[in-house]
């Protein structure tokens, strides 16, 4: 069983350290984004909505590189589904960080158990992407305790029993729970349909890929 996000009144913030007296600026920016996850509404019913994701759902908090990776399959059906908003952090002084003091605000998702037909993963790492696929046969990709952080997800989306406005403290269907006062949502079971995501961070405790095949490409998925 995955341990849970802690549901104190601020956003976990993994890899984080904590603020210094002599870094006004950084404060000013961690307390906006604050602010700012209280509104993300967790992706509400429509085409776009497609899943997976919860940072820290094994109790594992790292330091994100910063560089976005591609997730796509052609289908994915899962039962005890969870999403709300968070915060990753990159490691201190990451040369990704950009203007954005090091965080990325995302859409949380948490799928209890899912399988997924058709997965591919890219990186692209300047002029050649990593391309990792499995699941293309009869076989497919299985996993258990299946999170992911992102910032874009795309597909058709139907869910069984959905649940629209719980605190992310209080969501059970997924066996993990967000910050108190964070708008989430939960459903028994979860289909999507051409998926495509846009991750910064994936976690899971078993995570089962038959016909792997990592190689370099021109293109990504």
């Amino acid at each position: 069983m995955a341990s849970s996000v802690g549901t104190t009144s601020e956003i976990p913030e993994s890899g984080s350290t904590p603020e210094t007296s002599d870094n006004p600026a950084r404060r000013g920016r961690v307390r906006g984004r604050r602010a700012a996850i209280m509104a993300v509404p967790a992706v509400a019913l429509t085409a776009g909505l497609a899943i997976l994701t919860a940072e820290g759902a094994l109790g594992v908090q790292f330091a994100i590189s910063g560089m976005p990776f591609t997730v796509t399959a052609e289908s994915l059906d899962g039962t005890g589904f969870e999403q709300f908003g968070g915060l990753d952090n990159m490691a201190d002084n990451s040369p990704n960080a950009g203007d954005t003091g090091g965080q990325v605000l995302v859409v949380t998702s948490a799928i209890k158990n899912a399988t997924l037909t058709k997965l591919c993963q890219s990186v692209d790492l300047g002029g050649t992407n990593l391309l990792i696929k499995a699941g293309q046969g009869e076989k497919k990709v299985e996993a258990t305790d299946l999170t992911t952080d992102s910032t874009e997800l795309t597909g058709n989306a139907s869910f069984g029993n959905i649940e629209i406005g719980n605190d992310a403290s209080t969501l059970t269907k997924a066996g993990v729970k967000g910050p108190i006062g964070v708008f989430s949502q939960q459903a028994d079971t979860v289909h999507i349909g051409d998926l495509r995501q846009t991750n910064y961070a994936t976690t899971a405790a078993v995570f089962k890929l038959p016909g792997l095949k990592l190689s370099f490409s021109s293109k990504g998925c």
